[in-house]
């Protein structure tokens, strides 16, 4: 699978997950909602994602977005 869709994939999970947890268990839990989302902005606006170097180490391999 490539970074880019990885990188998708788990922000759309986090961003779920922080929500449900945020109704159901404690409303801290919208700091990681906050958190994914800001670290979304950041790459969109300098094109540096913290995820995509861990995800290089980890093996992943690029398709065409982010090279």
């Amino acid at each position: 699978m490539p970074i880019e869709k990885t990188i998708l994939l788990l922000s759309g999970t986090m961003i779920l997950l922080g929500s449900i947890l945020t109704i159901y268990l404690s409303p801290t839990w919208v700091y990681l909602t906050a958190f994914v989302g800001a670290n979304l902005l950041f790459a969109g606006f300098t094109g540096f994602c913290p995820m995509v170097k861990l995800l290089r180490k980890l093996g992943f391999k690029h398709g065409q977005a982010f090279k």
